[in-house]
């Protein structure tokens, strides 16, 4: 059995900061953990741990399969990929069809809605038509003019999708979403929450850049560690940064894992949402971005926003929330934080 150290977080990429056996990761007197490795979820890595007290197997295992059916469930629900997902019917139906959703799959919109008005449009889940487009022309090797990508702003907005009690309408056909942005910080937290329904002392969920971690680690050590990757040396096992946490959400988005090239130009995977010079531009100027907040659907969103917002969103974050962000090239980079980020340093980082 090798000894549970932590986490390695990066846009799009988890890996154990130690290698990790299937099951039964470390002992103590008291707690023991448990993880598991899930494949096919999301497009991404995933990493499941369970901590529970000595001999506890049985709720271990339980938990385990509960975290990871509620993650196959999220995804089954908000891929638009997937296509009998909710999000894949919503998207493909007419204008004034009401369209039967999920509970919470209309949680996952109301909070991608409200996202929209917190980060000034940075963060807008309507915007489907600008990133195919920016597929299409990478396809074709040339990037999408100004004009093409505000004529495909156009095509979709919150303005065109009502969301109801039990469903959602379009007023427009061309109307979708794409809940890239939630979805996976919303899993995590709820396969979170369907662990602890079940009593462990301690847990994390990791799918991709998304961790939501919360309870009791070992016994030995006061926090989650989890690493966050150099977005300039990427493969390289120095550590950024290492948090040190109690619980709560983690997201990391960068450039450096997902991106389009077009003319040997690499164009990062995010765009701005917003309308006017930007309409549509991706996000080069952040090549990282980490947010951590109470919980992962949160920290999520607002990774994804401060890429496009760069350091002026800084002050937009809420109360609860912080964040690091990384500026600059491999030559000489940058790191600028919310005033209460280092404070989640581990101690080796503190003074960062």
């Amino acid at each position: 059995m090798k000894q549970y150290l932590g986490y390695v977080l990066s846009g799009g990429l988890l890996i154990a900061l130690v290698a990790l056996a299937a099951i039964g990761v470390f002992h103590s007197d008291r707690l023991q953990s448990f993880t598991s490795h899930p494949v096919g979820i999301m497009g991404t890595d995933t990493a499941l741990t369970v901590v529970v007290r000595a001999g506890e197997t049985s709720v271990a295992r339980s938990a385990l399969e509960a975290a990871e059916k509620t993650l196959r469930e999220m995804e089954a629900r908000a891929s638009w990929r997937m296509a009998d997902s909710e999000i894949a019917h919503l998207n493909a139906a007419p204008a004034a069809k009401i369209v039967p959703l999920s509970v919470e799959t209309l949680v996952m919109l109301r909070l991608a809605r409200d996202a929209a008005d917190a980060t000034g449009g940075a963060f807008d889940v309507t915007c489907r038509p600008m990133i195919e487009l920016w597929k299409a022309s990478a396809q074709q090797g040339s990037p999408p003019t100004h004009q093409q990508l505000t004529a495909a702003r156009a095509t979709s907005s919150w303005d065109q999708i009502i969301l109801g009690p039990a469903g959602a309408e379009k007023t427009t056909d061309t109307a979708c979403v794409d809940l890239g942005g939630i979805a996976k910080g919303f899993a995590a937290d709820r396969s979170a929450e369907a662990m602890m329904r079940l009593g462990v002392s301690g847990g994390l969920v990791a799918v991709g850049g998304e961790i939501r971690c919360f309870g009791r680690h070992d016994g030995r050590q006061d926090g989650w560690r989890i690493g966050i990757r150099n977005p300039f040396d990427p493969n390289s096992p120095a550590m950024l940064a290492t948090l040190k946490l109690a619980g709560g959400g983690v997201s990391t988005s960068g450039n450096y894992f997902r991106f389009v090239e077009i003319q040997g130009r690499r164009y990062s995977h995010i765009i701005d949402p917003r309308a006017g010079d930007n309409c549509g531009a991706t996000a080069d100027a952040v090549p990282s971005v980490t947010v951590v907040a109470p919980d992962s659907t949160t920290a999520d969103i607002w990774a994804t926003a401060l890429s496009v917002l760069g350091l002026a969103g800084l002050k937009r974050l809420p109360a609860g929330v912080e964040a690091m962000i990384v500026t600059g090239g491999p030559a000489g980079h940058q790191q600028h934080s919310s005033e209460g980020f280092g404070k989640l340093l581990a101690d080796e980082n503190k003074g960062m």
